[in-house]
């Protein structure tokens, strides 16, 4: 990739702080944007995100930027990481959408609330034909910041529906440790990687009960039969939940002790409130939401979705989780699907 390349990264969390590291080692110029000004003025004395992912020193190719309009007027590429319910938010900043050369990476995994809009639809609404759906890529698969920031092996996939937008993202993005696949299945790549964090988080419900491999195999595999149900019902193609967006992501989230959304299941399962997990967390779990817009979803459509039913159940009405699974384990028999 050219030195001349100029990427931008909207949110300072964990994962686009881990992005802009990334890159940065690699000596292309990163501005990576935090919406708090006071925050972008310690990063820059600290030269390291404290809050978010501390011990990693910042590369010098690394500004750091409180203005996102400035910050993406020169950008090549625009990588949004920022969590699911703040992207509507974060892109409006950007009132006449982005350069017309610039690629624009969501590298957020959700739907949203209310809407029940994907991530990159949500960014066409907002910038209406401001911006071509072909220069939106969705960046999706079994990627924990906690380890692709040590370089361990990681691979994920890019999905456009210009697969050279994809083949774009996936240059500039490649190396050594982390490896990108280009996709053209926007829909399964991204219903794929939000829609597994319910399933994680019924895993970590699971075993805060004390359930063993047998109920984890379960949930692993029956949840991939529903959320492949679902997105081939929106337009995703079967393969692609077979896939590092579908059951790449799903096994990684579900069995990683890095999991926030398994970490929430699990605190659920021990006896405590949503409310009260929540409360106590720095970073997002993202498929506390997703639940929600799944089975809004899911209802819209007709879909029969159980364990996301009873996930739903028991973040949003308080069923206790063992009446859940025993609902789920007593359901109609069938023939499996």
């Amino acid at each position: 990739m050219s030195d001349k390349v100029e990427v931008t990264i909207a949110g300072a969390g964990s994962w686009g702080t881990t992005l802009a590291i990334m890159l940065a080692s690699r000596d292309i110029p990163i501005t990576l944007w935090e919406y708090r000004p006071e925050a972008v003025r310690q990063m820059e004395i600290d030269r390291e995100n404290r809050e978010f992912l501390p011990g990693y020193l910042f590369p010098p190719k690394i500004r750091l930027n409180s203005d996102l309009q400035a910050a993406a007027q020169d950008a090549d590429f625009l990588l949004i990481a920022v969590p699911s319910h703040a992207v509507r938010s974060t892109v409006a900043r950007l009132s006449k959408g982005v350069p017309d050369k610039c690629i624009v990476i969501s590298a957020t995994k959700g739907i949203e609330e209310g809407s029940l809009l994907r991530m990159s639809e949500v960014l066409l609404q907002v910038w209406g034909g401001n911006v071509s759906a072909d220069r939106i890529v969705a960046l999706s698969g079994p990627s924990h910041a906690e380890e692709v920031i040590l370089g361990q092996p990681t691979t994920v996939v890019a999905a456009a529906h210009n697969i050279e937008s994809a083949h774009q993202a996936q240059r500039l993005l490649s190396s050594e440790r982390f490896r990108v696949y280009a996709h053209n299945d926007v829909m399964g790549v991204e219903l794929g990687g939000a829609l597994k964090n319910i399933i994680a988080i019924a895993s970590g419900i699971a075993e805060g009960l004390s359930f063993g491999d047998n109920t984890r195999g379960a949930l692993l595999t029956r949840g991939l039969a529903e959320i492949t149900r679902l997105g081939v019902q929106l337009g995703g193609r079967p393969a692609t939940f077979a896939g590092l967006s579908g059951m790449g992501d799903l096994i990684t989230t579900c069995m990683s002790q890095h999991s926030r959304n398994r970490f929430v299941g699990e605190q659920i399962g021990r006896g405590r409130k949503l409310r009260d997990i929540l409360a106590g967390m720095t970073m997002v779990a993202e498929g506390v939401r997703t639940t929600n817009s799944a089975y809004d979803l899911a209802r819209r459509e007709d879909i029969v979705m159980p364990i996301t039913e009873q996930v739903h159940r028991i973040l949003f009405e308080d069923v206790d989780p063992l009446q859940a699974t025993m609902e789920l384990m007593t359901r109609r028999l069938k023939v499996e699907d």
